[in-house]
Order: structure tokens, then C-alpha cells, then sequence
């Protein structure tokens, strides 16, 4: 009886013990397969895009002109959003902002200006924290005239909103012990109306060395849609095959896997006369040979008027563009390799 009781024993004892080491297994291979867009691309909210673009693109904002009280009110809301999040400012610099005298947009031909600051925000990678991705957003806009407010809803109100989204998306990664290998610098720009004044300053005082910024994605208008198109799925992309062949395949997988938009080429040719190539943030990136892809969603009829205002923007149009964004930041972030420059 006593031999009988033992081995029912030992019997339960190893059952358990494989039991045990199958979850841990199986934890382990959870671990090692989720690391996909699709699984924290669900989290980036409509509902949150609208509310945070109704105050960016309010008239309390007065355009959001580069230095003037609209933008610096603008400038708080943003810290605000990231602060509630948990998402802390970079390693390396003293708060959420990097501060640009007045006198580097007078050298630099601009309008008279006053002093203004690009903000950003960090989340660091958990095996190559020394790698960067850079995802940039202009906030400023045009200010006011003749008393009227130019509130810039979708310039580019639409990817100020859409930067605080992603990086609330992977912060929620990062909660759950599956956040991104590299890490990633979320860059609210000043100046860009002015001539794109903010990233350039970036680009010459940049908080990490600028050889360790494997990619930017530059987001500037992603709330509306332009003549050409008779619905919203779609997305023009510009200059991700400029530098690099793994940057094109990047974007091209990182949609084919999640929101499956149309990627529309029309300007991505660097003889379009347009030249949207050169008016963007990422060209500062770009012209220090960082692979580099500018999301947009092409001008309307209320492009740098008045009549730019929130109640205007489609926000399932803004949501499935911010959803793409947020994919191919993933696949940068998480990828075995950087991608190569090839195409000097």
C-alpha cells in the first residue's frame, strides 16, 4: 500500500513539474511570436485622435505660429498627453523640450520669429537601445491673419495627433514586456511652415549621433483626401526608395501585414514639380543619407486656408494612416538588421 501511494505520488509530482515547464515553454514561444504590429495596432483610437486634434486645431491655439503663446500652449498640450502615458523625455536631455533661439530662424532668412522649441519624446529599445528610429510630425502652422484663425487641422494637426497615438501603442508594448528592440524618438518639429527650421536644427544639434538613426518616418498631412481619389484608403508615399531597397520593402510589408492601404506613388518622383520630396521634414533626415519616408495624404482645397479645422478631417481616413505609421516604425524597430543605405 505504502509502495502504492508513493509512486501515485512520484506520478503526480512529475505531472505537474511537465506541466509546469510546458507553460514556461509555452510563454516562452508567446514571447518569441508576438512580436507583430497586429497585435497593439487595435489600440491607437479614433476616439483619441479626434479629441487631441480638436484641441491641437483649436482657435485657443491661434495657429500654433512658430513662437508665438498658440504654439507654446499647443507645446504643453503635447507634453501633457505624454506625461499622462508614461512616456518620459529622451536620455540625455533635461525635459521634454529642445529649445531654438530666435536668432537661428534669423539666420536662417526666416520671417521674424521668436524663440520656439521641438519636443520629443522617448521609448528605449530593449536590445539595441543605441539604434534610433525617428518619427517626426511638424506642429506648428501658420498663425493668424487679418484676426482669422488658421487652425491646420490636417497640416499638420493630423500628425502631431498621430505621433502621440503610436507612441501611447508602444508604451503599451513595452507594459507588456514586448516593446520595441531599438528605440524610438518621437519628434514634434517647430518651424516647418517657416522652412522646415525645426528638423534642420535637429539635424545639426541631434540629441543621439545622427550615424545611429537607422530611419525616420515623417508624417505631415494624413486627415483628408485629395481630388485624385474617390475614397480615403490610400496613402501617398514618398521617398522610402530613395536610400534604401529595405526601407521600400519596410513600408511595403508593414502595410500588406496590417491596414493593407493603397500606396500611391504619383510623388514620389524627384522631377515631380510639385517637389513634395524637398517640403517635409524627413528631407533634413534624408540629405544626412538616413533612410527616410514621408507619409501624406496630398493638398485640398483647404490647404494653408482657414478652413482647415477638425470638424473636416476623416478620422477612420486618420486612423488607418496613423495604423500604417505605426506599423512600419514596428518593423524598423524590431528587425535583425537596420536598413542598408543603398542607392547613393
Amino acid at each position: 500500500m505504502k509502495n502504492k501511494l508513493f509512486f501515485l505520488g512520484l506520478l503526480s509530482l512529475t505531472f505537474a513539474n511537465c506541466r509546469s515547464q510546458n507553460a514556461i515553454s509555452s510563454s516562452k514561444n508567446k514571447s518569441a511570436t508576438a512580436i507583430t504590429a497586429s497585435d497593439f495596432i487595435n489600440s491607437i483610437n479614433q476616439e483619441e485622435l479626434k479629441k487631441n486634434l480638436y484641441v491641437i486645431a483649436s482657435d485657443e491655439m491661434q495657429g500654433r505660429n512658430t513662437g508665438e503663446p498658440g504654439q507654446k500652449e499647443a507645446g504643453k498640450y503635447i507634453i501633457e498627453q505624454y506625461k499622462n502615458a508614461g512616456i518620459s523625455f529622451p536620455k540625455g536631455a533635461k525635459s521634454y523640450y529642445q529649445p531654438i533661439p530666435a536668432s537661428y530662424f534669423q539666420k536662417a532668412f526666416s520671417d521674424e520669429l521668436g524663440a520656439s522649441e521641438n519636443i520629443w519624446a522617448f521609448i528605449e529599445g530593449s536590445e539595441k537601445p543605441k539604434e534610433i528610429v525617428v518619427l517626426s510630425a511638424h506642429y506648428d502652422h501658420v498663425g493668424t491673419k487679418n484676426g482669422v484663425v488658421y487652425n491646420g487641422a490636417d497640416d499638420d494637426g493630423s500628425g502631431t495627433v498621430a505621433l502621440i497615438e503610436i507612441a501611447k501603442a508602444f508604451q503599451k508594448a513595452k507594459n507588456e514586456g514586448r516593446g520595441p528592440k531599438r528605440s524610438i524618438l518621437f519628434l514634434h518639429v517647430t518651424g516647418e511652415e517657416h522652412g522646415l527650421h525645426g528638423s534642420r536644427y535637429y539635424s545639426e544639434k541631434p540629441l543621439f549621433p545622427l550615424k545611429n538613426t537607422i530611419a525616420n518616418v515623417n508624417i505631415d498631412m494624413i486627415g483628408r483626401t485629395d481630388e485624385f481619389h474617390k475614397d480615403n484608403n490610400y496613402v501617398y508615399v514618398i521617398g522610402s526608395d530613395y536610400l534604401s531597397s529595405d526601407l521600400y520593402n519596410a513600408v511595403e510589408k508593414a502595410n500588406k501585414e496590417t491596414v493593407n492601404l493603397t500606396l500611391d506613388y504619383k510623388y514620389n518622383d524627384k522631377n515631380d514639380p510639385n517637389r513634395f520630396y524637398y517640403r517635409s521634414d524627413h528631407y533634413n533626415f534624408a540629405k544626412h543619407n538616413i533612410p527616410s519616408v514621408f507619409l501624406f495624404n496630398g493638398t485640398h482645397a483647404d490647404y494653408h486656408q482657414p478652413t482647415d479645422d477638425a470638424d473636416k478631417i476623416e478620422y477612420d481616413a486618420l486612423r488607418k494612416r496613423t495604423q500604417l505609421a505605426f506599423a512600419i516604425v514596428w518593423k524598423l524597430s524590431n528587425t535583425k538588421k537596420r536598413p542598408v543605405v543603398d542607392k547613393l
